[in-house]
């Protein structure tokens, strides 16, 4: 603080000003909270935009977005502990604020008084970004078509336990108030997504929950939607994965198939046929095993790896997954599948590298690099709720977004703690829906006449080899697309990038091939 001295008709007036430090910080990703240890007891205003990164109780706030570290980096690797390392320095806690604020909001021209390394009061700031108000206008929704326009919508979600009776276990609702108001708000959610199929995780079994959802989407969008009867009835709160469609657009084809691997029916297939053009594809939905720890047993027990306990159970689930695809396809007559669900596991984890290494396209990553998520546990985003299609199904993607009404909510706006009855916290996860379009057309992914490109670097400048017929897109790991090219020549140049990491994708021959680069 200084003090400036003015004469005002011969009067000594003293004024305090205070002095703001501009803070700069080159590099948001790897940015510590010490660095602000020489600025304690100074007013700062930063160059860069913070994020609020956990609103639980009080605000922690960060210049990125913090991930779990199985989402970006594979267990135990260098990079998974430098991530652990960086996500534990990366965030201060901010006093003096007013209002709600979402996780992921943006605090932009952020001035704050330093009152110790890890705490700071606010001064003023703009907030910007991932508010409600953007949500309700379905910003994130414009992902779905990041490559044509789609034809069909498919939606899946996990509903965090969406009973219609059986209430008092300790799971979902406690009695008929609470059922009301968790239908109330998933209701709207649903209708404001508007989808042409739902595929449900954590829903009640038997038919009268899926019946309800489908006479709810009926009335609010004025669409015909039904579900499909698997035959079953309600027991207790248990839950399964289960089905509603619009039968404007779709129709089943053939009947309805079990993966009864682990968690009797959390795993199905379901074939639809479009309407419209006559078009089959296969409908993977499941939930596999969660990581809770108790009665964790041999490979099921927590290896302090990220990946929680039962991630043996969680692979041999990955593995039926795919060698059902084999029969299921069969019995279909048709390849095409598109796999989605909770997986209970991070992107970079044992059972979504096996649904990779098995031919599996990971739609998170294709169409947003690190960026995604769909989940937040303990401030640290990552995406359980996946999306995966095979190769020949993926020229027919037009996109894919997790749509985040849920997980950037703050726990206090679920149905059975507040009276909000609007979409947003009406689930703990957040819907993952994908844009397909099955006529015809084919969206752009180029055609590569070999199978070994990779990337080399000439001169500190990324060059992709042997990737000529494809395309590259590279983003920031924010997700932020920085240039996308063709490619035309045998090593491609990727020129006039600034210094620091980024993330490419490859795409060619109906696949997305990723990687990092490093520009010194």
């Amino acid at each position: 603080m200084r003090r400036a001295i003015i004469l005002i008709f011969g009067i000594c007036i003293h004024i305090s000003v205070w002095a703001v430090t501009q803070v700069s910080i080159s590099d948001p990703e790897t940015w510590r909270y010490t660095d602000l240890k020489k600025y304690v007891g100074q007013t700062v205003q930063f160059d860069v935009p913070f994020y609020v990164c956990n609103n639980y109780n009080s605000l922690l706030i960060s210049p990125r977005r913090t991930y779990s570290a199985t989402n970006q980096a594979l267990p135990l690797s260098a990079e998974y502990s430098s991530i652990l390392s960086l996500n534990s320095q990366g965030s201060i806690s901010l006093t003096g604020v007013s209002g709600y604020h979402r996780l992921g909001e943006r605090l932009h021209n952020l001035t704050v008084k330093v009152n110790s390394q890890s705490s700071v009061s606010l001064v003023s700031c703009d907030w910007r970004g991932n508010t409600r108000a953007e949500m309700e206008k379905g910003i994130d929704l414009e992902s779905i078509d990041m490559r044509g326009e789609h034809t069909l919508l498919v939606c899946c979600m996990n509903l965090e336990y969406y009973l219609v009776e059986n209430w008092g276990t300790g799971y979902g609702p406690d009695n008929q108030s609470e059922h009301t108001k968790q239908r109330a708000k998933v209701s709207k959610a649903l209708a404001k997504i508007n989808a042409d199929l739902y595929g449900f995780v954590e829903i009640e079994q038997g038919q009268s929950a899926l019946a309800e959802l489908a006479a709810d989407l009926s009335k609010n969008t004025g669409r015909r939607f039904t579900y499909i009867d698997d035959g079953g009835s309600a027991s207790g709160s248990y839950t399964k994965a289960g089905y509603v469609y619009c039968s404007d657009v779709l129709e089943p084809h053939g009947s309805l198939r079990y993966n009864n691997e682990g968690v009797n029916n959390r795993k199905k297939t379901q074939a639809f046929r479009e309407k419209a053009t006559g078009e089959i594809f296969l409908y993977s939905v499941n939930h596999f095993k969660a990581k809770v720890s108790s009665g964790a047993y041999g490979d099921n027990v927590d290896k302090g790896d990220g990946q929680g306990a039962f991630n043996g159970d969680r692979v041999r689930e990955a593995k039926s997954v795919l060698s059902h695809y084999g029969s299921d396809s069969y019995y279909y007559g048709d390849e095409d599948i598109l796999i989605m669900g909770d997986l209970n596991a991070y992107a970079m984890e044992d059972p979504i590298t096996v649904l990779r290494e098995g031919g599996m396209i990971d739609l998170h990553r294709a169409f947003h690099a690190d960026s995604s998520y769909s989940y937040v546990y303990r401030g640290q985003a990552g995406y359980l709720d996946h999306a995966l299609c095979n190769a020949t199904l993926y020229p027919h993607v037009t996109g894919m977004v997790a749509y985040h009404i849920n997980s950037d909510e703050s726990d206090s706006y679920t149905y059975d703690k507040s009276s909000d009855q609007t979409m947003f916290r009406c689930s703990d996860h957040d819907p993952v829906i994908v844009g397909l379009r099955l006529d015809s057309t084919t969206m752009n992914n180029g055609h590569i006449t070999t199978n070994s490109y990779d990337v080399l670097y000439h001169n500190a400048t990324p060059c992709i080899r042997n990737a000529e017929g494809g395309y590259y897109v590279v983003y920031r790991p924010d997700g932020n697309m920085v240039m996308s090219k063709h490619i035309t020549m045998q090593e491609e140049r990727i020129e006039g990038l600034s210094q620091g990491l980024y993330i490419l994708n490859i795409y060619g021959n109906g696949k997305c091939w990723q990687t990092k680069l490093l520009v010194p």
